[in-house]
């Protein structure tokens, strides 16, 4: 089980980001971000709100290194598929909200603290930064919460990131017509429904930000009925 017509990422510069005109409440429900790619310009539909009230989170994780996404490293400009699943989703340059090591909470964590028996006890302070990168030290505590959005808000992060950006990354299900990305959201964890046959692994959808420096910022949403953690079909465990 997984997406109708696959998934992959479209690499591309920035080129603009609108909204939906608003409804009658005020809401706004998609944004509408567009890359520029040798084969043409890329649109996406982001999902930021639902009419039913069920509701749309998101999330930023802003700490983040190209390093972090070696797969990526020797892609270039336009859409390329990746393979989602278990078998080989992993090495594919895919993401999970889930199983992705850049995106797991308290990742760095762990590795810090992997190490603290040792270095308390025998490394000198100043050999630290040379055992882990400066900035694991730096977040030994930090995790990325969920933030409920109402539209705007969700949105505005989003675009305050973009004009900085050396190439923009989007995550998620080709369009079946014409140049697009949609489903740029989390692709698993959905109840029974008439989305539990699209719950597959390593087939999550989001905006990768890349900066000058190599550093990397990942715009990331979920509809609030969609739940973690999943068992290995993406369907919630």
């Amino acid at each position: 089980m997984a997406l109708d017509h696959g998934y992959g990422v479209a690499i591309g510069t920035f080129a603009s980001f609108t909204r939906d005109d608003p409804d009658e409440f005020g809401h706004w429900y998609h944004g509408h971000l567009q890359v520029d790619t040798p084969a043409g310009r890329y649109d996406s539909a982001l999902d930021v709100d639902t009419p039913s009230g069920l509701g749309v989170s998101f999330r930023i994780v802003d700490d983040l290194t190209m390093e972090d996404f070696p797969q990526l490293s020797g892609l270039g400009d336009g859409f390329h598929p990746l393979v989602s699943g278990a078998a080989s989703g992993a090495g594919s340059g895919a993401l999970d909200y889930q199983r992705s090591p850049p995106l797991r909470d308290f990742r760095r964590l762990w590795q810090v603290l992997r190490w603290l028996p040792l270095t308390r006890l025998v490394v000198p302070v100043g050999l630290h930064r040379r055992l882990l990168p400066w900035r694991h030290w730096l977040i030994l505590l930090r995790w990325y919460p969920w933030v409920a959005s109402d539209g705007d808000n969700a949105l505005d992060r989003l675009e305050a990131i973009l004009p900085s950006a050396t190439r923009v990354y989007l995550f998620g299900e080709p369009f079946s017509s014409g140049l697009g990305v949609h489903n740029v959201h989390l692709n698993q964890g959905d109840p029974p429904g008439p989305h539990w046959a699209e719950n597959a692994i390593w087939q999550d959808g989001a905006v990768l930000v890349r900066y000058a420096n190599d550093s990397a910022t990942v715009w990331q949403v979920r509809f609030n009925s969609q739940l973690l953690p999943t068992d290995a079909a993406g369907h919630p465990a």
